[in-house]
């Protein structure tokens, strides 16, 4: 239940200047209370009036996460001397602070606000002086005024600030005229937050500025669908019922962001498609860039036949035709994309290609979208890799947008850059990085097509092969070690749309029959929290080797109800525990955790090592939560970071995840409940993206019925993009590719 406060602040225990998250003690001249939330700068002997809920910990007591608040400047004389002497004020400290409140007692703080040349009445201040306090003092009451205007609208201080960070101290003045600025990406506000304060403001319906908004809106939501574009008819009758305007007042609007070239529109056959310029630039420079590297790479008609059979003779091994072809090809053309399933040896072929570029006297570098499976092919493969993030390595701007380091101007050092998990990488990353990429870099391009596609906007892999236009090699053959599993021969026949074999018990995959969801999830959380951990064949431990992994988030058998009931098995609340709440989960020491958005600013340890960033899928675990400082320890596999208790919210429970989290990952033993109408989820590529990530056991709960519904729908995500339509129209195919894409309608969201 909410409660309201009003106090002095004590003291300032933790500040961000960039988010505006603070942590500060506060009197209310009875108690002390610990109070955390994002309040802007919050200062010493500061008055506000503060509501939220106390949060209590056995051993740190209760803090208060503020919700909202009423800031007053201090009206005692005692209160505006602790004030100024904070250092609120660059230039004041505690002698200077008591002469001005000597002079003008409670009037200091309007004396300072209003007539500033008047600081030049107390001993010791120059003209000179009193022109650098006047500036400062400036900046703190427009900032101070402009949280406070906001505050009284329910905007948060974080877009505030930025609003401050980006027009000044004018930015009230601006906001006014058009609310709907709060949008843009600098800011960072949600079309559907803005609303209610345009209409306090009385912003009509139908205003360009609000129409305009909506159109970016409907854009930007729908990259969260994987939509890089959006066809016009489609927008138009979104955006018409959404906003609830005519057709003419779309067009108008339309047009208007046409003009300002905020989007961009892209006409593939006879159909008009719509671009937030970024996607647009995006799209058309991974383009530009691919002819470029086409046009001007290394290609060579040499044979590379004895460095192919040192490689062999080097690894023990001798390669299929279809291996020794993609090592002719890398070398040879300097591009290339090596797909191809579990147990076809695509391992196999890239250690051999980063083996004779070596040789050769090239720099490699390797990257993967995410680091767990940068882990994983640096396992795999012997070699160090890295993130994209990471390589390209993130710096920020003001307003906290961040950019990479490397780029046409500062490009990576490598002659080879070797990317895995194609299939994960979005649009926008690939652009970024082939922009990082001097002219005579070569590329390598490794992944597995018949898996999902990007959590970021686009169908890349998919698209670059359907293009023709680059140099693919696909590996078809299991070999034999791998046809000795079942898992990798289950998940071959799944790609070819053949039932897989749910009757062997002597194998890596196994079946287990249940037709209600109750007994399903009583069977999984016995698996995961007891069978298996105690099975002598095994021993898996519940939470590093054992990975729940559902086509669902809701329902009995979906990843929130099941990591709620993990939980409670695995890590039950006691008194030693610290604990805190987020809006969906209870956290506590010990529990497993996935980070949900990336984060680039984020700083972590690991041994001698340091660096920024953790990114959307990295798994963790929490080692401590410390309510007295308001932060919590979470250890990313090795990585250490400090995360305040207010950025918890970008965490989520990982007992259990999504098919579309575990892209990337590969652990000892997934356990997958497949029951339910998730129609929508019913399909083929995510059950094979989802067996693909078991090593060394895979258990199915559910019915052959479901399997084979999901075996025999080969309805891909299809996904909005004309990057395969400006591949094709600019660059020559490199061999006849069938065109097997369907046509049916991608959802668009609202």
């Amino acid at each position: 239940m909410a409660e309201r406060f009003e106090g002095t602040v004590e003291q300032k225990l933790f500040g961000n200047p960039d988010n505006g998250y603070v942590v500060f003690d506060l009197n209310t001249g009875t108690d002390l209370i610990t109070a955390v939330g994002y309040l802007g700068d919050v200062d010493v002997g500061e008055c506000l009036s503060v509501t939220g809920e106390f949060t209590s910990h056995p051993r740190y007591g209760e803090q208060l996460i503020v919700e909202s608040y009423v800031r007053k400047l201090p009206d005692t004389e005692e209160n505006i001397k602790r004030y100024l002497a904070s250092g609120v004020i660059k230039g004041i400290g505690e002698k200077l602070a008591s002469r001005i409140v000597e002079k003008f007692g409670k009037q200091t703080l309007s004396v300072m606000e209003n007539e500033p040349e008047r600081l030049m009445e107390v001993r010791g201040i120059t003209a000179q002086t009193c022109q650098t306090l006047a500036k400062e003092a400036k900046e703190i009451f427009a900032l101070r005024g402009v949280l406070s205007y906001f505050e009284e609208y329910g905007i948060k201080s974080r877009f505030a600030m930025r609003a401050y960070q980006v027009w000044g101290a004018g930015c009230r003045n601006i906001i006014e005229n058009d609310p709907y600025l709060l949008c843009q990406e600098e800011i960072g506000m949600d079309f559907k937050q803005v609303e209610p304060y345009a209409r306090d403001l009385h912003i009509p319906p139908d205003a360009p500025c609000r129409v305009g908004a909506g159109i970016l809106h409907l854009l930007r939501h729908n990259l969260s669908c994987g939509h890089t574009c959006l066809p016009l008819d489609r927008l138009c009758t979104t955006a018409v019922k959404f906003l609830q305007v005519s057709g003419s007042v779309f067009y108008q609007a339309y047009n208007a962001q046409l003009q300002d070239e905020t989007i961009v529109e892209y006409i593939k056959g006879e159909r008009e498609f719509v671009y937030l310029k970024e996607y647009y630039d995006a799209e058309r420079y991974i383009t530009d860039r691919i002819g470029v590297m086409r046009d001007f790479g290394s290609r060579t008609e040499h044979s590379f036949a004895a460095e192919i059979a040192e490689a062999e003779a080097e690894s023990g091994m001798e390669y299929a035709a279809l291996q020794k072809e993609a090592i002719q090809a890398a070398l040879a053309r300097g591009l290339l994309i090596l797909t191809g399933g579990p147990g076809t040896g695509k391992t196999t072929t890239l250690n051999a290609i980063i083996s004779c570029f070596e040789k050769q006297g090239e720099r490699v570098m390797i990257a993967a979208p995410t680091g767990r499976a940068a882990k994983r092919v640096s396992d795999l493969t012997g070699y160090e890799a890295k993130t994209i993030h990471r390589l390209l390595e993130v710096q920020y701007g003001p307003t906290g947008l961040a950019k990479f380091l490397h780029n046409e101007e500062k490009p990576l050092a490598c002659d080879v850059l070797v990317v895995d998990e194609m299939s994960m990488v979005d649009v926008l990353l690939f652009s970024h990085l082939l922009r990082a990429l001097r002219l005579g870099c070569k590329l390598i391009l490794v992944g597995d097509s018949d898996q999902l596609p990007s959590v970021g906007a686009g169908d890349l892999l998919r698209h670059l092969i359907k293009s023709g236009c680059l140099p693919v090699i696909a590996l078809k053959e299991i070999f034999r070690q791998a046809q000795q599993s079942c898992i990798v021969t289950n998940a071959h026949k799944i790609v070819r749309g053949e039932m897989p074999d749910l009757l062997r018990k002597d194998s890596d995959f196994f079946f287990f029959h249940r037709t209600d969801h109750e007994q399903a999830a009583t069977l999984l959380i016995d698996l995961v929290c007891r069978r298996l951990p105690q099975a002598p064949a095994y021993r898996f431990s519940p939470t590093r080797d054992i990975q729940v992994i559902c086509p669902s988030r809701r329902g009995t058998l979906g990843v929130v109800e099941l990591n709620k009931a993990l939980q409670a098995r695995l890590n039950p609340p006691t008194a030693e525990k610290a604990q805190v709440k987020s809006p969906l989960y209870v956290f506590r020491e010990g529990d497993k955790v996935m980070q949900t958005k990336n984060n680039y600013d984020i700083t972590w340890v690991r041994d001698e090592e340091n660096g920024k960033g953790i990114f959307n899928g990295d798994i963790g675990c929490i080692l401590s939560i410390n309510r007295r400082r308001s932060e919590a320890v979470i250890d990313f596999e090795g990585r250490r970071t400090v995360y305040p208790l207010a950025m918890m919210e970008q965490l989520e429970l990982a007992y259990a995840i999504t098919v579309h989290k575990s892209q990337g990952s590969e652990f000892e033993a997934v356990v997958m409940p497949l029951l339910g109408k998730f129609e929508m989820l019913s399909y083929r590529n995510l059950l094979y993206t989802a067996v693909t990530r078991a090593k060394r056991l895979l258990i199915l709960i559910g019915t052959p019925e479901k399997i084979q519904e999901m075996v025999a729908n080969d309805r891909r995500t299809n996904r909005y993009s004309c990057l395969k339509d400006m591949l094709v129209r600019s660059l020559p195919t490199e061999e006849s590719h069938a065109d097997t894409e369907r046509s049916d309608e991608p959802v668009l969201s609202e």
